[in-house]
């Protein structure tokens, strides 16, 4: 006779018995999506992993610490049969049989009356994917397949238009340091998305000739030393298109609330009463040196580091920094949008007990395909931006940890 397809069915297990027989890795791996569906698990098993034990230490499950016994299923709505013993295996699944019960056995699932699909998850919509054809069952292409699903989700490379009405609102999305692989999976999701895009020229720009043609992009130009749109502007968009009832991105470099304007767009939003969504973003001042290989902490050389903004001058009376204190911390610290002022920086922290020997490298256009790196020291930084022609954007890293290389040991 030929072999029938299995029934797709989601359970809703909340608050009903679930019942895992066998605490190794089989029950490690599946115990964590059933403890998320709110079911009653009872654990029974001579002995677990540690990460299983911890479970029960939670409470998160009901460790009965013995062998499988007749009648452990008899109350039970669904069952997982993941022991060593395949008498025992056996006798559980003709239990659940007899007290119809389903049942998911990881040794035999010819002779289970379920089956678990490879599943994934990606903004409220769980991905299941079952291997139908009993001849060719092979496990590795199913997780493949949902591997490819969620991921395209994620990335908004697979887009699934939503047809129910949307909540028109502004994402202010954190674009990390330039390259668009280092921008968050919600981030390129919202990206898929979004009717209007408002970009910065620090975002990641090759995303946006990902997006399709009906997508509305505005460019935000705040591009150092020229022109800029004014950020009373910029709110003044993110709130009008919004309100015409379009999903907005707000799409920025790095991560909003670093040196962004993350917070006063919120702030105008809220008083607009636009219901806005924050995603963070990788930070240039971390990825930025790693991309150029410098850690800003390493074991031995820096115990913290320190992250300025360098727009302002340290002897601009604008200024909130306290440079004499940081000339005498002996960690790293992390100068963005300083270029233009590095020199008088430099003379600052000398100026404040800071070695002029102590090392800086300027990384410029960070995890781009034009990056590169200029090393200099806190005496000679001032003159060897301008002889390398040194332009923004680049970050600035000063300290020990400049000199560290791959073997760990300073150059």
């Amino acid at each position: 006779m030929a072999e029938h397809p299995p029934y797709p069915v989601g359970l809703r297990l909340t608050g009903r018995r679930v019942v895992v027989l066998g605490g190794g890795q089989v029950a490690q791996r599946r115990l964590p999506a059933l403890i998320r569906a709110g079911a009653d698990i009872h654990l029974v098993s001579p002995e677990a992993t540690p990460s299983v034990e911890a479970m029960a230490d939670a409470g998160e499950i009901t460790w009965h610490r013995r062998p499988y016994a007749e009648g452990d299923l008899a109350d039970a709505w669904y069952a997982l049969i993941a022991t060593s013993d395949p008498d025992a295996n056996t006798a559980a699944s003709a239990e659940a049989e007899a007290h119809r019960v389903w049942c998911v056995r990881s040794d035999d699932a010819d002779q289970a009356t379920a089956w678990t699909p490879a599943t994934g998850h990606s903004e409220g919509v769980t991905v299941a994917v079952l291997t139908t054809d009993a001849r060719g069952r092979d496990p590795r292409h199913t997780a493949a397949v949902r591997d490819a699903v969620v991921e395209g989700l994620r990335d908004g490379t697979l887009v699934a238009p939503h047809h129910r009405t949307r909540t028109a609102g502004v994402a202010l999305v954190g674009g990390g340091p330039g390259d668009p692989d280092l921008i968050t999976v919600r981030g390129r999701r919202l990206l898929a998305e979004a009717d209007v895009v408002i970009a910065d020229r620090l975002g990641p720009r090759d995303l946006l000739a990902e997006l399709p043609p009906h997508v509305e992009v505005i460019d935000a130009a705040k591009i150092p030393y020229g022109r800029f749109m004014a950020q009373e502007a910029i709110n003044d968009a993110l709130i009008e298109h919004a309100k015409q009832g379009k999903a907005v991105v707000r799409l920025k470099g790095g991560d909003p609330y670093v040196f962004g304007r993350g917070m006063e767009e919120l702030h105008a939003l809220t008083e607009a009463g636009i219901p806005c969504t924050v995603v963070p973003g990788i930070s240039s001042s971390i990825s930025v040196p790693g991309a150029a290989g410098i850690p800003v902490t390493h074991r031995g050389v820096a115990h913290e580091f320190t992250v300025v903004s360098g727009h302002v001058a340290p002897d601009d009376e604008r200024s909130l920094v306290d440079w004499p204190s940081l000339a005498k911390l002996t960690g790293t610290l992390v100068i963005l949008m300083g270029v233009d002022k590095i020199g008088r920086i430099a003379e600052t922290l000398v100026a404040h007990g800071k070695s002029p020997d102590t090392p800086v490298a300027l990384v410029q256009e960070g995890t781009t395909a034009a990056q590169r790196r200029v090393d200099a020291t806190l005496a000679t930084v001032g003159e060897t931006v301008v002889a390398q022609d040194v332009k923004p954007p680049a970050v600035i890293v000063i300290g020990d940890v400049v000199a560290v290389g791959p073997d760990g040991t300073a150059a």
